[in-house]
């Protein structure tokens, strides 16, 4: 039932994501039979969600299964936000693969358990999403994953005969009442569509899994391009996209460049009505404008010619202040440092605050102070970086410096006196 794919790696170590269900169940006991995956370190992990009442049972069952079997398990406790903004199910999926991508080594394989059943499952909820080629390809049998691959053994087996499997060697498993729920999408196309589907045509999950197959091949014969639409429109930060080199594709290019970069940065699929307003958004053609699109804790702006895709982050307090000695590296509240390289310390202590609007600064060779936001526009420094740009100010509330990027004359003359200089880190690198 199971061939060990070839990953290009010497006998990479394997993985097994084990819930105590039926697959993953009936996948763990193949892997523990086959001498191969045994010699390339066979373990399991189980993850730990807390969400249900039942969740320390759960982790015990699976214990007591892999001491039978001797595959070791490391048990993964995770933590999921409940007010995610991608909904409780899709935060304990981020927790997850999260978890899982932490425990797996370089050049491993992550064994995931899914099957023919839920291959025509994701294959008709992403056509109810109006997806293209690459979401109808569905879920691929072999994929990279954190720093070794994704790999789903029992892609091509119906479920009915993981279940007569199970039984034929008295396999125990656990049954999740999150399962029958269907206030879920996927439970409601399991429990409902496919089998008003199988009524009709019996061979229903087979043919779409054969079309999600079918749309893997044009994917593939699609990527070839999309990768070298996308190789002009690189920047330094591969958050950021020239805007210009992609501007002149047809807009299903453009699309599809987009959508594969925002996949490389391990964001969700942005929808179909992201996509319409960003060309929208082209069409205007304002190029001072901040274009912002948000989807399920993920953000795509525009300022100028340059695009930027990012998980959301929650504001920054406009009335956050702290005192600076300049002795230490500042932790700034977004996570990013602000560092005085080359001196001890300032004369006295500074205050580091956030812009609030109105700020002037002298800057050298200046007779008189200037606008900070403009002197900000001057250098081309995009929105997303002014809005959580730290500011070092005096006892007065002169701006004294703006990061690393604008310094006031008298502080300029200053850091010069000493050779020094500001070191301003943002969170996102």
């Amino acid at each position: 039932m199971i061939d060990l794919p070839d990953t290009d790696v010497t006998a990479p170590p394997i993985l097994i994501a084990y819930s105590g269900g039926l697959d993953s169940t009936v996948l763990l006991h193949l892997l523990a039979a086959m001498p191969a995956a045994r010699e390339r370190g066979l373990r399991a992990v189980h993850v730990h969600h807390g969400l249900s009442d039942r969740a320390d049972t759960w982790t015990a069952h699976c214990e007591r299964v892999c001491t039978a079997l001797k595959v070791p398990l490391h048990v993964a406790r995770v933590v999921v936000d409940r007010r995610s903004k991608r909904g409780l199910e899709g935060a304990a999926r981020e927790a997850r693969h999260a978890a899982l991508a932490d425990v797996l080594e370089p050049g491993g394989l992550l064994a995931l358990a899914h099957h023919r059943d839920d291959q025509a499952e994701t294959f008709l909820l992403r056509a109810l999403r109006a997806s293209g080629p690459d979401g109808l390809a569905a879920m691929r049998p072999l994929r990279p994953f954190a720093r070794g691959w994704l790999w789903r053994p029992l892609l091509d087996v119906p479920r009915d005969a993981l279940h007569a499997y199970a039984q034929a060697h008295a396999l125990a498993w656990i049954e999740d009442p999150a399962n029958s729920d269907l206030a879920h999408d996927r439970n409601f196309v399991r429990h409902k569509i496919l089998p008003a589907l199988r009524e009709r045509w019996p061979h229903a999950d087979a043919a779409l899994a054969r079309s999600a197959a079918l749309n893997l091949e044009a994917a593939g014969l699609l990527a070839d391009d999309d990768a070298l639409a996308l190789a002009g429109a690189r920047t330094d930060d591969a958050n950021v996209l020239a805007i210009e080199p992609l501007r002149a594709l047809p807009p299903a290019r453009r699309a599809r460049a987009l959508r594969r970069w925002i996949a490389e940065l391990d964001l969700p699929p942005i929808p179909a009505i992201g996509i319409a307003q960003i060309e929208a958004d082209l069409a205007d053609g304002v190029p001072d404008a901040d274009f912002r699109f948000a989807w399920s804790g993920a953000e795509l702006r525009r300022w100028r010619d340059r695009w930027r895709a990012t998980r959301e982050r929650t504001p920054l307090a406009s009335d956050w202040s702290d005192q600076w000695d300049g002795r230490l590296p500042l932790i700034l509240p977004d996570g990013g440092t602000l560092e005085l390289i080359g001196a001890s310390a300032f004369d006295a202590p500074l205050r580091v605050r956030l812009r609030t609007g109105g700020e002037r600064i002298a800057l050298p060779g200046r007779t008189h102070s200037h606008s900070l936001k403009h002197a900000l526009q001057d250098l081309s420094m995009p929105t997303w970086e002014r809005e959580c740009l730290p500011l070092l100010v005096n006892a007065d509330d002169d701006v004294l410096a703006a990061g690393d990027r604008l310094c006031s004359a008298a502080f300029d003359a200053w850091l010069r006196a000493r050779d020094a200089r500001l070191r301003w880190t943002p969170a996102s690198h």
